[in-house]
């Protein structure tokens, strides 16, 4: 039997030998795509090459690309489990020709490959065409009969990037699995039915069409080919098995899976908790792997999503306590090989898969017993619809992912009404923005000033221009001219040294000015097209279109910021240094004051490991590192090891930044000439941000004198105080809590005994109703502990009984009930007991049946609530 590892490299070395570049797969997280949330196909690294936006040094590639589609447009997260061949995570094998060979040499490519190098039969194999593409059908008529070639309509057979740019017919290769296989309706065909009797191996796109806004095609002068076929799929057929789940790349983690737990697995729907385990390990490990983490927000939701799914089924499997971790070195030794970035992560993929399962576990018991309480409560109503309402509490509270609510809703066959939580979330989500306060919403800028060109930016080497105004805004709308002092004023110049906020460095400030007028410039913006923006306010005279002016910025806080910026790059290369190279940015904020760094790591950092960080910083700073920049290609980037960040989009050329052999990043900041310029760096805090993501905030520079002034003054006022020198303020603050923990334990002390003075007081005052012993008695000075405390110690002194105490704390009662267990036994319970007291205090509450607590709203009741006690106790 050949392994998915012979069927992988057999195709990329087949291709190789025919002139193609072995390319490595790049990132889940799609670089230069923010309009998707994953890589979900082979191509999708070539785009910008095929949409013509960039070149390459071959026209030739072959790539088996790691892929998952599980959230967006691409989504099988829902069908995964379900069936025999959907996954989340796949690898996708393909060949691409980028203006080089087409049609007859992919046919003839494609088809010696399936027959000769992997022997699939001739006479089972079948294929498709698009309807109008008559020059695919002839050509495959030199391979296969006609009779198994099949024509299909637009909807199988036309591939289109979007609504707009490249397109073209594809061609598609069957295998005939034969008719065991078959669904048996008459007209079982393929193009007509979807059954597993037809599965589908190899899809090849012609890409030789251009669709305009109009929907108008018309021919590309450089036609070219996009192919794809999933591992997975042609290895059950290479593998002889029914199942995607059944090869070699998934089977041995079901396998895994039913050693960790009691229970075989079944191909048939009892099998489907093994199936979403075995699927979601591997999408979570390459995700987590490739830098996601689960979160709230697009593909960090999905991958909690993932997450959660996987744990959810697995309660199904008897795993009531974090499982989904301990399958991830199975996935990196199955996948290593290929992968083998998995194996330097594995620690720390365990690590955030853990923290997720942790989180979710805590919550799910209690969320699985709301949503059943509340599907039987629906049932009994005769409603087959979980509101949006419901839906919505169960993610909010205890976030559960709505596909998990549905999962548990189509299981007790019914629904859930998801355009009513999609409106929940929506106003949630309008809450949330209602605190922010936006001058200028960035859609309408870019709108009002597309017609300009975008401007050319001077800031790297001067601080200073003679410019021209391009455009005026006052009070969001364009004028001629503006000598409002009182107004918010925008100002675009041709040119300018004012660095617009990007990339987490803030925007520059200074003046804008001529003999006619000052601009101070509060804050500097830009558009995704490059129109950079001077928020600010007339301080005097009057602004005009087409003015020349003198535009200044503020040096010295520009020179701050970038001694900030400069250190976060030293920073970034120095925590990867010493906590590993999982560490990646996920977020910064650099101005003239500080640094904030965001990154991704699992567990606080130990002291020991700030002061290595601190010290290879600072012994990068001292070393006079120069800083060079450079502009090249992003792929070229890459390839010298440059430092891209996940989220940031790209263009053609790209400008790296280095210090020395130190440090090289991607970056469009500005920065020091050197890194002893930084002077020195400090990290302040080190902090948790969300699961598996630090923060680190520094000072370098000026700033770092004024944070060392202002920490000294603090410990000398401290030593003032103690009467001690600095040196010795430590030793005597221990010394202090020493005393404080020793007269807490004293007061402690007394306050018990005035506890045990008082129960012995109370017990003097017991009833015995219906042969129940009962104390209600009203306490003063008392907080909740004391109460506990009182309670605890009255159910032992008196073996038997029912203790319920009142105290009034400000304007508020509390409330305290306690059963001892004989009683519990025989119905009495604390909670409901409570419940009926704290009522006629205006006040509410509850608990278990041996202990609970309440609240009340009226302190003149309580006298009448404790009262009660007796009546309530009689009519249980």
């Amino acid at each position: 039997m050949m392994t998915s590892q012979e069927i992988r490299e057999k195709f990329l070395s087949y291709f190789e030998s025919k002139g193609h570049t072995r390319v490595g797969s790049s990132s889940l997280v799609p670089q230069n795509d923010p309009t998707l949330l994953f890589t979900n196909a082979g191509m999708n690294q070539f785009k910008d090459v095929f949409l013509g936006l960039t070149s390459l040094p071959y026209s030739r590639a072959v790539t088996c690309q790691k892929c998952v589609r599980a959230g967006g447009k691409h989504n099988d997260l829902e069908s995964v489990g379900k069936t025999a061949r959907h996954h989340t995570f796949f690898e996708m094998l393909g060949n691409f020709s980028f203006g080089d060979y087409f049609k007859k040499e992919a046919i003839e490519y494609a088809w010696e490959f399936i027959t000769e190098v992997l022997k699939l039969p001739k006479e089972q194999l079948w294929v498709s065409v698009f309807e109008e593409d008559d020059e695919a059908f002839e050509l495959w008529q030199a391979h296969i009969s006609t009779d198994r070639i099949v024509r299909l309509g637009e909807k199988d057979n036309f591939w289109s990037m979007g609504d707009t740019g490249p397109c073209g017919p594809c061609s598609e290769i069957y295998i005939d699995r034969g008719q065991e296989h078959s669904c048996n309706a008459k007209e079982c065909a393929l193009g007509k039915c979807d059954c597993d009797r037809w599965r589908e191996l190899w899809n090849l796109v012609f890409m030789q069409y251009n669709r305009d806004k109009k929907g108008n095609i018309t021919p590309l002068p450089r036609p070219s080919i996009d192919t794809g076929m999933g591992l997975e799929r042609i290895a059950t057929v290479i593998q002889d098995v029914y199942s995607n789940y059944d090869t070699d790349l998934l089977r041995p983690i079901i396998s895994f899976v039913e050693n960790m737990t009691d229970i075989q697995y079944k191909e048939s729907e009892e099998g489907f908790p093994f199936r979403v385990i075995a699927d979601h390990s591997r999408a979570s490990t390459f995700l987590i792997s490739d830098g996601v983490l689960p979160g709230n927000e697009g593909r960090n939701y999905v991958l909690r999503r993932i997450i959660r799914r996987a744990a959810r089924y697995g309660k199904e499997l008897n795993f009531n306590e974090p499982f989904l971790y301990k399958v991830v070195p199975q996935v990196v030794s199955l996948m290593k090989d290929t992968y083998p970035e998995l194996e330097k992560n594995v620690v720390y993929i365990q690590k955030v898969i853990k923290s997720e399962e942790d989180r979710f576990l805590e919550t799910l018991n209690d969320g699985l017993k709301i949503l059943y309480e509340g599907i039987d409560k629906l049932s009994r109503e005769g409603k087959k619809e979980i509101p949006g309402s419901m839906a919505f509490m169960l993610y909010d509270t205890y976030g559960f992912p709505i596909d998990l609510t549905r999962d548990v809703a189509e299981e007790k066959g019914m629904t859930v009404d998801t355009n009513s939580f999609k409106k929940h979330m929506a106003l949630q989500r309008e809450k949330a923005k209602s605190a922010r306060k936006e001058t200028y919403r960035i859609d309408e800028l870019y709108e009002i000033l597309a017609p300009l060109q975008p401007t050319v930016f001077v800031g790297y080497d001067e601080f200073k221009s003679n410019s021209k105004v391009q455009y005026i805004l006052s009070n969001h709308k364009p004028v001629k001219s503006c000598y409002d002092k009182s107004a918010e004023v925008i100002l675009v110049l041709d040119k300018t040294p004012f660095y617009a906020e990007s990339g987490g460095q803030v925007g520059d400030t200074g003046i804008i000015k001529n003999e006619s007028f000052l601009f101070s410039v509060s804050d500097t913006q830009k558009t995704p097209d490059g129109k950079i923006y001077h928020i600010g306010r007339i301080e005097h005279g009057f602004i005009s279109m087409d003015d020349s002016v003198f535009a200044k910025v503020d040096i010295e806080k520009r020179q701050s910021i970038a001694r900030n910026h400069s250190a976060t790059h030293l920073l970034h290369k120095a925590l990867k240094e010493v906590l590993g190279e999982h560490v990646n940015q996920a977020g910064s904020l650099v101005d003239e004051h500080r640094l904030r760094f965001d990154f991704s790591h699992f567990s606080a950092l130990t002291i020991e490991e700030i002061r290595q960080v601190e010290s290879k910083v600072n012994n990068a700073i001292l070393k006079n590192l120069q800083t060079t920049i450079n502009m090249t290609t992003f792929h070229e980037a890459e390839a010298q090891g440059a430092v891209a960040l996940f989220e940031e989009k790209y263009q053609d050329l790209v400008r790296i930044v280095s210090f020395g052999d130190y440090s090289k990043e991607l970056c469009g900041g500005t920065h020091v000439k050197s890194s002893s310029e930084i002077g020195l760096f400090k990290i302040v805090s080190e902090t948790s941000i969300g699961a598996g993501l630090r923060r680190i905030e520094g000072v370098s520079g000026f700033n770092l004198i004024h944070y060392f002034n202002d920490t000294l003054e603090s410990l000398d006022a401290t030593a003032r105080l103690l009467k001690a020198t600095p040196n010795e303020v430590p030793q005597k603050v221990d010394e202090l809590l020493d005393r404080y923990r020793i007269q807490e334990r004293e007061i402690e002390s007394l306050k018990q005994n005035a506890i045990n003075f008082e129960i012995d007081e109370i017990l003097k005052k017991k009833q015995c109703i219906n042969g129940v012993n009962i104390i209600s008695i009203k306490t003063e000075g008392k907080d909740i502990d004391d109460l506990r405390k009182m309670s605890d110690a009255l159910r032992q002194k008196m073996k038997t009984g029912i203790i319920v105490l009142g105290n009034i704390k400000g304007d508020k009662i509390i409330f305290i009930a306690a059963v001892t267990e004989d009683l519990t036994r025989k119905g009495y319970h604390a909670g409901k007991i409570i419940k009926s007291v704290a009522k006629i205090a205006d006040g509410s509450g509850g608990g278990k049946p041996g202990f609970a607590q309440a609240g009340g709203k009226n302190p003149a009741k309580l006298d009448e609530a404790l009262a009660s006690v007796s009546e309530v106790i009689m009519g249980v």
